[in-house]
């Protein structure tokens, strides 16, 4: 096989087969030809058959539907083949006369009745069966789809499986219900088939007696003799490799998806149960004493019956103490072994979301929770807007927790808690201009904003007037997709750098072979990533941010100046969240004063540079922020300070403790086109 490379050329022979197959139904085949073509069919369907009852999954033959419209294609072009030698010659083979010889036997209506029966078989039990157990299977497979989706998501959620394996499972998902419904409107061809047998056995018979015995001068007698015979042969030739594939499509529709074959499966199922062959023995042996009845075939099977069925407990009992054996000495073994096991309670997880048991049912998909598969999106989001890759998101229950709350730790450290009310909506004011409903008043975590626990009977009231309303789950997935952009830089760890690496160098393996290792070290740039992050700059665009490190590590060591480096690059996608539809962006600059001092006074150390301001005049500069912060309109509320390149980042060091959401740029950092508008100064 691997000498003349046949698998790999195996699909120019299915192209030169299927024309093979046309060209057939229009050239004149010799009686020679005919029988080998004749031959090959029956082996075929033999194939198929022990190929459907030695498959462990229906997806192994996905291509069934197009086998079986081939292997129909295939029999037509026979029968018109054998048709023309029966009509044309009175003969057509040996195949073909060999059948109708050993089948008839003589007699004619008994050949007949036999090929009948095959059609009725073939076209009334098994292709109708078949049919329609592939179109309930095909909608029962596309009804139950959105759920086994969610549970592979939930399954890649909880880190039971990775991308990949979760990839090839949808994949087969979707090839399991295109598969269903293509076996049901390939099992038509089957019917189409068995009309079509029916119709040339009618015509071969009617149109060769008339061809005998107008055109042959033949004798009536010896004409229906010699062309029903070859017909019925013919019939029979055809037919009996369709019954054997409308059989193989029967098999492959109702089988349950297993590690096992059918036939491995059928023998172990048959004799799981030895009490009911013995029993049916026992049934056996009684009817074989009955007055009337063969005894000889009843006692012989009723015996055989019991003798197995005996075999069988026996044979039960000694596997029953082995497993018992086999559980007393893994018991043991741990047992002895138990101080190993402790290993695994050693690892802390990223990121984990700790519930009550009153919040289970939010998780719950099968009493239509959504909680799992709204986590699992949280991971695409992050890595579409901030570029970061999450590791798989924990979620467990805690009867420690109140029941409605719910925690959320990073590396074991508590970051977050908030109490739910499941059965409740939250509703906020987006005017702020006071919630006049009915309700329990609570603060919305994500944001700290005014909020009413309301109930549902209530939602249609507060959407008249305005509110917003949120449901729980959507609470929990938003506080936790904020503190992960919050948090961001702390998530980002070597494991996370190495894989942002690695995609990177898939597209871009210049850049990253240019960086790495030779200018910095993974923990470098891991250290810049993080820094960015810190500021909620995304790292999304890694091409230029990785250009931009390969540009100046040849200078400077530096992690801080080269992050003020990267973030020059990435100005546009800084200030893009900052400017207004008028392209013009509101700051806050520093006076004289301010930047004097803080230049004056900068210190560096092996974490970077420091501002040493007196606490005097920092208290000052926090006032004058706070003051600003509160008087000044910035877009997307968002305060802007505005600073020289060299204090920039010492600056955001000073004011990032009290007052984490201010963004502090340099003048670098604003895009030429952009137009500054400083709004107020921060003073002393």
């Amino acid at each position: 096989m691997s000498k003349f490379n046949i698998k790999n050329r195996f699909d120019i022979l299915v192209a030169f087969g299927v024309i093979g197959i046309i060209l057939m139904i229009i050239i004149p085949l010799p009686s020679f030809v005919l029988d080998i073509l004749l031959v090959i069919n029956i082996s075929l369907s033999v194939l198929i058959l022990l190929m459907t009852l030695f498959s462990t999954n229906i997806l192994q033959l996905s291509i069934f539907p197009t086998i079986l419209l081939i292997t129909t294609l295939f029999r037509l072009g026979l029968n018109i083949s054998s048709t023309r030698l029966i009509l044309g010659e009175g003969y057509a083979g040996n195949i073909i006369e060999s059948f109708g010889s050993f089948v008839v036997r003589g007699n004619y209506v008994v050949g007949i009745i036999i090929f009948l029966i095959i059609i009725i078989i073939q076209f009334v039990v098994i292709t109708n069966g078949s049919g329609r157990v592939s179109e309930v299977s095909a909608r029962f497979t596309l009804d139950a789809m959105p759920g086994k989706q969610m549970a592979i998501d939930a399954d890649l959620n909880a880190g039971m499986i990775d991308e990949t394996t979760a990839r090839k499972r949808r994949k087969e998902l979707q090839q399991e219900a295109d598969f269903y419904g293509s076996m049901d409107g390939a099992s038509k061809f089957v019917k189409g088939d068995a009309i079509a047998g029916i119709i040339v056995t009618l015509i071969n018979i009617i149109g060769g007696i008339i061809i005998g015995v107008m055109m042959l001068d033949m004798e009536f007698g010896e004409a229906a003799q010699n062309f029903i015979s070859l017909t019925i042969g013919d019939g029979l030739v055809s037919q009996i490799p369709a019954l054997l594939i409308s059989t193989s499509a029967g098999i492959l529709v109702t089988r349950v998806n297993s590690d096992e074959s059918f036939a491995s499966l059928a023998g172990k199922q048959l004799t799981s149960i030895p009490k009911a062959i013995t029993i049916t023995g026992v049934v056996l042996l009684i009817l074989g004493m009955i007055p009337g009845l063969p005894k000889l075939s009843f006692l012989t099977l009723g015996i055989g019956c019991v003798a197995i069925g005996f075999v069988l407990r026996k044979s039960e009992q000694e596997s029953r103490n082995e497993i018992v054996n086999n559980e007393v000495a893994v018991d043991e073994s741990a047992t002895l072994n138990e101080v190993e096991d402790v290993t695994d309670l050693l690892s802390v997880e990223p990121l984990e979301v700790e519930i009550g048991y009153g919040l289970i049912p939010l998780a719950d998909e099968s009493g239509g929770g959504d909680l799992l598969q709204r986590i699992s999106s949280i991971r695409r989001q992050c890595a579409i807007d901030m570029g970061i890759i999450v590791q798989p998101i924990r979620i467990r229950d805690n009867l420690q927790l109140n029941p409605n709350q719910y925690c959320i730790k990073i590396k074991g450290n508590k970051v977050a808690t908030y109490d739910l009310m499941p059965t409740m909506i939250l509703c906020m004011d987006p005017m702020g201009l006071g919630l006049d409903i009915e309700g329990i008043r609570a603060i919305e975590p994500s944001f700290g904003l005014d909020a009413m626990w309301i109930t549902k009977d209530k939602v249609e009231e507060a959407e008249l007037k305005g509110y917003t309303l949120v449901d729980p789950s959507t609470i929990l997935v938003t506080h936790l997709l904020e503190i992960i952009k919050e948090k961001s830089h702390e998530l980002m760890g070597r494991e996370e750098v190495k894989a942002i690496i690695d995609a990177t160098k898939d597209r871009y393996s210049v850049v990253v072979d240019e960086l790495i290792p030779d200018l910095m070290t993974l923990g470098e740039v891991q250290k810049v990533l993080q820094n960015l992050l810190k500021e909620k700059v995304s790292i999304k665009d890694r091409v230029t941010i990785l250009e931009t490190l390969a540009d100046n590590a040849i200078n400077t060591k530096d992690i801080e100046l080269l992050t003020e480096y990267v973030r020059m690059a990435l100005s546009k996608g800084i200030c893009s969240e900052l400017i207004d539809e008028n392209n013009y962006i509101n700051v806050a600059t520093l006076s004289s004063d301010v930047e004097r001092l803080i230049s004056n006074s900068l210190q560096k150390s092996a974490h970077g540079t420091y501002p040493a301001v007196d606490p005097d005049n920092t208290n000052k500069i926090f006032s004058s922020i706070k003051n600003i912060s509160e008087n000044i309109d910035f877009y997307n509320n968002r305060p802007i300070i505005l600073v020289s390149p060299k204090i920039r980042a010492p600056f955001r060091k000073l004011v990032e403790m009290v007052f984490p959401n201010v963004s502090v740029l340099s003048l670098n950092e604003i895009p030429n086109e952009v137009q500054i508008k400083a709004q107020a100064t921060v003073s002393i």
